[in-house]
């Protein structure tokens, strides 16, 4: 109910999902019966989407205005509060929101806590490259990081890459303003050596013009620079669209040669688009949540029901878990 365009995209997105994904099922959470006379009238006598697509009540509603701690305190009833209860008691597997992110990410962490090792929790990113898509963490929940912090985004990271996007050894870089050793704040130089001694295919430092070479996989940050760059380019993504377009308006030669780049133009549109990457993970969570742009559409969140499905098939977690256990042996190993 959190999203800017209503909860009419979130029951487009569920029924999208169901239909393209055979083993899944949807919970709807919110006001129950404006939630099931839409659905009714979305689904338009499609009984099969139906019966995979429930809804369960909540009766309040946390908007993009309200302070995240506060709202998850005074709104116990609220959709986000809800969604995260019904996995802590095993009636749900994954939550996606399209809400308010500090709610969503507080409500997680007060329902569900942390992973086993995970100081805090945070958030990733998928960006388009030249190449294949490269995971950014952290985009927004920590803004002020200490080196152990960006050591444990890494490894949460690098677990999620190998599994949803089959990197079998994620090339991991550390982003900083040069290539060199050397270069970068002080939280940068004390987090370079933990990447440098742990198993992490680590690879050094990398600029922020290097990321959409792909040529790295996994870029790790702390949440206000991460942010930054994720509203950057998002704006530039934007910008770069319309100016386009503006060009193509201002002769009618301009307008011959859209109608031959058309497709190309339209595959370009879709590789920076990012409802088409599925939402931003939580990962550090005891539990899987995926968080939304505000402005998702129905394809936004049928692609982040997706990958919320895929992070439980895959158990993500255990995986995440498991690693951060063996690398921190690891390293005491070798500072020993």
């Amino acid at each position: 109910m959190g999203g800017d365009s209503g909860p009419d995209v979130a029951i487009l997105g569920a029924l999208a999902a169901v239909r393209s994904l055979d083993d899944l099922s949807v919970v709807l959470v919110g006001p129950e019966e404006l939630l099931n006379t839409r659905l009714r009238e979305l689904a338009r006598g499609d009984s099969t989407a139906l019966s995979r697509v429930s809804v369960h009540p909540a009766s309040e509603i946390i908007t993009m205005h309200d302070v995240p701690v506060d709202a998850i305190r005074k709104k116990k009833d609220a959709t986000v509060v809800v969604g995260f209860d019904l996995i802590k008691t095993g009636q749900a597997d994954a939550m996606v929101s399209a809400g308010n992110s500090g709610a969503t990410m507080a409500a997680a962490v007060k329902k569900l806590g942390r992973l086993p090792g995970i100081s805090r929790p945070g958030i990733a990113s998928f960006f388009p490259t030249l190449k294949k898509p490269v995971m950014i963490m952290d985009i927004g929940a920590n803004v002020d990081c200490r080196a152990q912090h960006l050591y444990q985004f890494a490894v949460m990271a690098c677990a999620c890459s190998r599994l949803l996007q089959r990197r079998e050894q994620p090339r991991l870089g550390l982003l900083s303003i040069g290539e060199e050793t050397g270069k970068g704040n002080a939280l940068v130089k004390e987090t370079y050596p933990l990447l440098q001694a742990s198993p992490l295919n680590f690879i050094g430092n990398v600029e922020g013009r290097d990321i959409y070479r792909g040529d790295v996989d996994v870029v790790v940050c702390d949440g206000f620079i991460g942010n930054i760059l994720l509203k950057t380019s998002e704006g530039l993504a934007d910008a770069a669209l319309k100016m386009i377009r503006e060009e193509i308006l201002k002769s009618w030669r301009a307008k011959i040669g859209y109608l031959l780049m058309r497709g190309a133009l339209s595959q370009f549109k879709k590789k920076v688009d990012y409802a088409e990457y599925g939402g931003a993970p939580l990962l550090g969570i005891n539990g899987t949540g995926i968080i939304c742009h505000g402005s998702s559409d129905a394809n936004a969140l049928r692609n982040a029901i997706a990958v919320a499905a895929d992070m439980t098939r895959h158990n993500v977690n255990a995986a995440i878990v498991r690693h951060l256990s063996e690398y921190r042996v690891e390293q005491e190993s070798i500072t020993q």
